[in-house]
């Protein structure tokens, strides 16, 4: 159990039970301050993590002022309801696409590079979506750019590499098959 809890925590609940018990360590407060001190040891026995940011700040700028509206963006349709509508219909026929090569027993070439892609451009729209919400253009424009030609890359290598899965390979249903039946 020692090992578990953090040499903070043991100093801080060691140094509340002395002077809990010896009077003469005692602070010479008044009944309801050491009351709230009391409390507050015994909270910060349970904060034992300390602060490790990973990342500094990002810089923290006000642009504007109070009475300055809300900027709104140029209307797109691509980047609207049709984008949305696309990942909703994306997502809703990967449960057919995957489910279809196991319940009717065959193992289709087109079917199977059908799922790939759609598996491919499914990750891809999920990991744009959240570059952009939690990498703002505004804030950080070279780690945005940076991030984005990543996912990029990323998508192409994993493409690269399901062709190759397909076409020298057995394909991703029958190895699915075979992990399943192993």
């Amino acid at each position: 159990m020692a090992s578990i809890m953090r040499p903070a925590l043991l100093r801080q609940t060691a140094m509340a039970a002395r002077t809990a018990m010896n009077p003469a360590l005692r602070s010479p407060l008044q009944p309801a301050v050491q009351k709230v001190m009391a409390n507050a040891i015994r909270a910060s026995a349970f904060h034992t993590t300390s602060k490790r940011d990973l990342l500094p700040p990002p810089p923290q700028v006000i642009q504007g002022g109070v009475n300055d509206p809300a900027p709104v963006p140029d209307p797109n349709p691509s980047h609207g309801s049709y984008h949305w509508t696309f990942e909703r219909l994306l997502a809703g026929s990967l449960v057919p696409l995957t489910l279809t090569p196991f319940a009717a027993g065959s193992l289709n070439p087109t079917l199977d590079a059908i799922l790939c892609a759609a598996i491919l451009v499914h990750s891809h729209l999920g990991f744009q979506t959240i570059i952009v919400d939690y990498i703002p253009a505004k804030r950080f424009p070279k780690a945005r750019k940076f991030s984005i030609w990543g996912l990029n890359l990323a998508t192409a290598l994993v493409g690269l590499g399901l062709y190759e899965f397909e076409t020298n390979d057995v394909g991703v249903t029958e190895a699915i098959r075979r992990v399943w039946t192993a």
